[in-house]
């Protein structure tokens, strides 16, 4: 086990879904920093400006572009971050599923709207988990996360960030989004520094509010993945799409797009 991490970390992270892990990238903040700078100077086909008319500020984001952005592929595979997602998955191996770039500028009052990850993917299985990580040094617009939401019978409805559609047409094997803080759900939300991490399964609810502050919120976000991923119809378009990746259901991901960063000796 990495000296990062704990069999603490990875009980909490299996129970509650949601654990935080400081320093986790502390040698890779600058980095990471260039590659969002690249980023933003040179979005990818998915990234999108989630904001209506009149709203203040800017909400943007933009996911898979690891491999045309040298810094973000540096900073996944020399990190530390694949053998800690296998200890938290308790996983042989880890897979890079995508990348993902959040960005809010100051005075973005629009907040994240409370998700899960999972119901969005074309992936099944218990073995996977997020990183989110902040750039700057975040309280107010720092990620929330709802514990144990990971263990929930059924998942969230998925909609469209901008448009607030359902994703998927027949609601029916999905329950509504709900409001955590009207209903009084266990929030888990901490301030953070450039390099902290908060790991979550895609099964995790969890959301942000608006960047209220007079500084940027940026965020890099890393999806892995562990031993028993497969791929999964779903009754409408995945996002990420990944189109023509010739899969067939119950398959493993192919390696050639979803590549194998970690494996225990």
């Amino acid at each position: 086990m990495h000296h990062l991490i704990t069999q603490d970390h990875v009980d909490t992270f299996q129970k509650e879904g949601v654990v935080l892990i400081r320093s986790l990238f502390d040698d890779y903040i600058e980095i990471i920093r260039q590659g969002i700078e690249l980023n933003l100077n040179d979005p990818g086909p998915y990234a999108a400006e989630n904001l209506q008319s009149g709203d203040s500020g800017r909400f943007f984001d933009d996911y898979c572009n690891w491999h045309r952005i040298a810094p973000f592929e540096k900073a996944i595979r020399e990190s530390a971050v694949a053998e800690v997602a296998a200890s938290l998955m308790s996983s042989n191996s880890v897979q890079l599923f995508h990348d993902h770039v959040l960005i809010k500028e100051p005075g973005t009052a629009k907040p994240t709207p409370w998700h899960q990850d999972s119901p969005y993917y074309f992936v099944d299985g218990i073995q996977n988990v997020s990183f989110w990580v902040p750039l700057d040094h975040v309280s107010d617009a720092t990620l929330r996360c709802v514990a144990g939401s990971h263990r929930w019978e059924k998942p969230v409805l998925p909609t469209r960030w901008l448009a607030q559609d359902n994703f998927y047409p027949d609601a029916d094997d999905y329950q509504p989004v709900p409001d955590p803080d009207r209903e009084g759900m266990d929030i888990r939300e901490w301030s953070l520094e450039p390099g902290d991490a908060v790991a979550f399964s895609f099964s995790t609810l969890h959301g942000a509010r608006g960047n209220h502050s007079n500084t940027r919120r940026r965020a890099f976000s890393l999806r892995l993945l562990g031993d028993d991923a497969r791929y999964v119809e779903r009754p409408g378009p995945t996002s990420p799409p990944f189109p023509d990746h010739g899969m067939s259901a119950g398959e493993r991901l192919r390696e050639d797009w979803f590549p194998t960063i970690f494996r225990t000796q």
